[in-house]
């Protein structure tokens, strides 16, 4: 993956929209060789100390140098289990990328698909999402503000390496995101069991805003009803639900499919949505 290319800032008033937000949380250890070897590639990532087992660790940008520590030092500055590979940086979270910045930034030639997510709060799967996101060809995901995974060492690791090539967008308020998005040109599909049609036959075209809820509770009410339509996976056996990540890397993949068959230009003219 490469290094999240930086946004362009417009100099404009402080209290501009397309300004990035500033950064939740504290400092954090990313673990892990490819979530940390992208989080040193990333020009928009601070970047405080680098640990390592190995004496001169593979894959280090030039310049950057580590300091050696044992393994036991090492794991103890990590949370309980998290698998290291000998490798660790302390690190600043992202500045956040703001909504209005992300549309502005897309090309129309470029990646046609986001990922919307409705309150997932598991570091694990946001990761997850964001690594398939990031190998599917997506241009960002976005979340929640409250009531989602925050940035941390777990989600980095999960998304190996794809935190730092990736936009990631925090909003306020998802269903006026995802009107948003819908001026800007996206069809917005969210994804539920129980959508008339599946992926494939809702034959979506175009910039597509693919969105998913959390486990168990799935889309909330209002989500459900500022999307365009509703779609599911097609399932079959005992089991006819996917954990939240499965389901976002084969609806990706669905996408990803459909773009590759239907190379026309899409159509990014839409009547204003009633609100």
């Amino acid at each position: 993956m490469r290094p999240r290319k930086p946004f362009r800032h417009k100099p404009s008033g402080s209290e501009s929209p397309s300004r990035p937000q500033p950064q939740m949380g504290g400092r954090y250890w990313v673990y892990g060789h490819h979530p940390v070897t992208m989080a040193l590639a990333n020009p928009l990532r601070r970047v405080h100390s680098i640990l390592a087992v190995d004496a001169a660790p593979g894959g280090l940008p030039p310049g950057k140098t580590a300091e050696r520590v044992g393994p036991a030092e090492l794991s103890a500055l990590l949370p309980a289990g998290a698998i290291h590979q000998g490798l660790a940086a302390l690190v600043d979270p992202l500045r956040l990328v703001d909504l209005a910045e992300l549309l502005e930034d897309l090309a129309p030639e470029g990646a046609r698909h986001l990922v919307v997510l409705d309150q997932v709060t598991d570091p694990q799967n946001v990761g997850a999402i964001l690594r398939s996101a990031a190998a599917f060809g997506a241009a960002g995901v976005i979340l929640t503000e409250r009531h989602a995974a925050p940035e941390s060492g777990a989600l980095a690791k999960a998304a190996s390496g794809a935190l730092d090539a990736l936009p990631l967008v925090r909003v306020v308020n998802l269903a006026r995101a995802i009107e948003a998005l819908k001026e800007s040109g996206f069809w917005c599909l969210g994804l539920a069991a129980e959508g008339e049609k599946t992926l494939a036959q809702a034959e979506a075209r175009g910039r597509v805003a693919l969105v998913l809820g959390a486990e168990g509770t799935g889309l909330r009410r209002l989500t459900r009803e500022h999307c365009d339509q509703l779609v599911r996976l097609p399932t079959r056996g005992p089991i006819d639900q996917l954990n939240v990540s499965n389901a976002a890397a084969i609806a990706l993949y669905e996408l990803l499919r459909d773009t590759a068959e239907n190379q026309s230009p899409p159509d990014l003219r839409r009547a204003p949505c009633a609100t």
